[in-house]
């Protein structure tokens, strides 16, 4: 994956409304292609874990989504300016017993001077839904 297909490419432009980020790369589920959208040392705080560097974030991607199955998303553009976006989620799990969840929270994201991601910032809160709850 070169610049051109990074994810500061979501970044809106004059006469442009970008309603939702980055569906496609992250529903793929491939933490190794994902990752190249990052700097080699991109920082991560996610919940109350920390991740740093591309090989990690390959890690942290292939537990989350070993833990997280049937994983739907909607993200949605809150703010940006120069080098930086951040957006407003929900995404819904389910874990391995069959309990379904529904999360929702805030990235900050940064960029370096070539559209990669540096920094992503995350707060996340989840909680326990039925199946007739589901919304995604």
């Amino acid at each position: 994956m070169n610049e051109k297909n990074c994810l500061y490419r979501l970044l809106p432009r004059k006469g442009q409304n970008k309603s939702t980020i980055g569906g496609g790369r992250l529903e793929r589920q491939d933490p190794a292609t994902l990752s190249k959208a990052y700097t080699a040392d991109t920082e991560w705080r996610n919940r109350s874990q920390f991740v740093n560097g591309r090989t990690e974030v390959v890690a942290f991607l292939s537990n989350k989504w070993n833990k997280e199955i049937n994983y739907k998303f909607r993200k949605e553009l809150w703010a940006f300016s120069d080098n930086r976006i951040a957006v407003h989620f929900e995404y819904e799990y389910q874990d391995h017993e069959g309990q379904r969840y529904r999360a929702y929270g805030n990235e900050n994201w940064e960029f370096n001077e070539n559209g990669l991601m540096k920094t992503r910032y995350a707060s996340i809160n989840d909680h326990p839904i039925s199946e007739k709850m589901r919304k995604l």
